[in-house]
């Protein structure tokens, strides 16, 4: 861990939104303890610069997601480091992750700030006729600083399990010498944190009134109140998870349940007319999502600057400029369940392995997958996609989609490649939306009470029915009376695969659950295409074979549970303990 005096970074690189616009940054270069403390610019700048430490993936492995090392997808190259994180290759010296240096940087400029930048009162900018509403977001920062540095200890522990804590400025000597703290003493200090602040921390930048600047828009890009208590929401469910909870502590399974009813409750999310969940799923992640989405969306990263690079590395290759990428398995397409059964496909008494597809899947499932045959995929496509083997946009062409299916979720499909026609435009990582919250109480709400249909006094929304508000969104059916808690578990685990897609959670599920050893077969489709000779014009001249086919059998070991310390750090601090079984790895 690092502490630096002198603060480096250049703002202006993303921008966090949280349910509506942008956040103002400032852009500034190396400055130290004088130049910050000059006007309340400078110190924003310090914040944001901390804010630029959270964590987002927009293909973060040279194109590949996390989604891409869990049965989520495969990518479509051979050679990419994804593969390190089940091809063996994993190892302290090869971590896979940067995570522990920014964290413990972030970490460090938070309590740099807590120490060295509260309290000021900016006098000879006093008689500034903004100078109350200056004060009243400075006083803020503080809030949002503590947030933060409970943000980055909760993205270590998740990582790494036990890890060394500070809440004051180390000393070199200090920084090199900490030992890791347990697991469960860090997610205590996570919500005991949030605890603390949320109640303190401005409840929403868009409503400041007469504490709004004059000059400038209300700030929505930073934590507030629903962000606080998102973070001691997850972080509740992720210190009860079996991976953290071995025993089956029910006070775990209570305390989650209790934090993701309060964030829901703070919204009035069990009222019987609420509408937390927008309609429009895609909207999630629509290039407007900070204004489309704004009653879901907690809190979102979103670059100030306009790419394309996400759709470069995802929409089907064969296309100019597109390289395929990230592609669904049909591991994840057969999660997707029938609209008007609420049945997986393989359920169905009259299941068809051959018709992959169907008519009346799940409405999800159409947003996020594309698959052979669709049309304007993206837009400007003029030609239905051909997955098929030898098709436009598939295998032997290299990048061609290994499992049949190409990524929709978080691309824009309005985004050109084209040399003459390109265009770019804005992207936003989700961090916490309420969609999360509904299912993570129905975790943890049947982890304590023991029945999936079980209420008492203080839980008076059962697990069905807090799942009943996400599917219904979707347009798709409840879950049935009657079932069997592990049948409800199965279908639960399901239910969080196909609503949280691609948004980095499914990576820690596998992991908090304890079940990668289950998720190690992915499967795809080998299609292929039967002239038809009857077809008359307007018709497609092919008819399809579908063979479901293994595409890869991963190396899983339980060890991968939590991330290797890197041999670096081990190196300058020999009172850390490296995680179980990746010594002399």
């Amino acid at each position: 861990m690092k502490l630096k005096n002198i603060i480096y970074g250049m703002m202006c690189v993303v921008t966090l939104g949280s349910c509506s616009d942008k956040m103002e940054y400032h852009e500034y270069n190396n400055y130290d303890e004088d130049f910050v403390k000059l006007n309340f610019g400078n110190v924003g700048g310090l914040i944001t610069n901390i804010y630029l430490s959270m964590d987002v993936d927009f293909g973060n492995y040279s194109g590949a997601i996390l989604g891409s090392a869990t049965d989520e997808a495969e990518y479509a190259y051979s050679g990419n480091q994804i593969e390190d994180f089940y091809n063996g290759s994993w190892s302290p010296s090869n971590a896979k992750s940067s995570m522990w240096t920014s964290c413990y940087e972030g970490i460090a400029n938070c309590n740099l700030y807590l120490e060295k930048f509260t309290g000021l009162t900016f006098p000879e900018l006093a008689l500034n006729s903004d100078y109350a509403q200056q004060m009243f977001r400075y006083t803020n920062y503080q809030y949002e600083v503590r947030f933060l540095r409970a943000y980055f200890y909760f993205n270590l522990v998740r990582q790494y399990g036990d890890v060394p804590f500070s809440d004051h400025i180390l000393t070199a000597e200090e920084s090199n010498t900490l030992s890791r703290r347990p697991a469960q003493e860090i997610f205590d200090y996570i919500i005991a944190e949030c605890d603390d602040i949320k109640d303190k921390i401005i409840v929403d930048y868009s409503k400041l009134g007469d504490m709004a600047l004059p000059s400038s828009p209300a700030e929505t890009g930073r934590a507030n109140r629903k962000t606080v208590l998102a973070l001691k929401a997850r972080a509740a469910l992720y210190a009860a998870s079996p991976l953290f909870n071995p025993t089956d502590n029910k006070d775990l399974w209570y305390r989650a349940a209790k934090a993701n009813k309060e964030i829901l409750d703070d919204s009035n999310g069990f009222a019987e007319k609420a509408k937390l969940l927008v309609e429009d799923y895609s909207s999630l992640w629509s290039k407007d999502n900070y204004n489309d989405a704004t009653s879901e969306l907690i809190f979102l990263r979103r670059a100030t600057t306009t790419t394309n690079s996400f759709e470069g590395y995802n929409f089907p290759v064969g296309l100019e400029n597109c390289k395929g990428g990230n592609c669904p398995t049909q591991t994840l397409v057969d999660a997707y369940e029938m609209k008007d059964t609420g049945l997986r496909p393989d359920e169905l008494d009259n299941y068809d392995p051959t018709n992959p597809y169907y008519t009346n899947r799940d409405p999800r499932f159409y947003l996020t997958i594309a698959k052979n045959g669709d049309e304007k995929w993206p837009n400007w496509n003029t030609v239905p996609l051909q997955t098929y083997q030898g098709g436009l946009n598939a295998e032997p062409l290299s990048g061609g989609t290994p499992t049949g299916y190409y990524l929709k979720k978080y691309c824009q499909t309005a985004v050109d490649l084209r040399a003459g026609t390109a265009s770019k435009t804005y992207h936003s990582w989700i961090t916490f939306r309420f969609g999360e919250f509904y299912l993570n109480y129905a975790e943890a709400v049947y982890k304590y009470l023991g029945s999936p249909y079980a209420t008492d006094s203080e839980f008076t929304t059962s697990a069905v029915e807090a799942i009943k508000v996400v599917r219904t969104r979707a347009g798709m059916p409840g879950f049935p009376q009657g079932m069997t808690n592990d049948a409800f578990w199965k279908k639960y685990q399901n239910e969080r695969m196909v609503e949280l897609a691609f948004e980095g959670h499914r990576f820690w599920d596998i992991r908090r659950w304890k079940i990668g050893s289950s998720t190690t077969k992915l499967e795809g489709l080998a299609i292929t295409a039967i002239e038809n000779e009857n077809a008359v014009e307007g018709e497609d001249m092919y008819t399809y074979s579908y063979v479901k086919k293994t595409v890869q059998e991963r190396i899983w070991e339980d060890r991968m549970n939590y991330y290797p310390i890197q041999d670096t750090e081990l190196f300058k601090n020999h009172n850390l303990i490296q995680n179980d079984g990746w010594d002399g790895n």
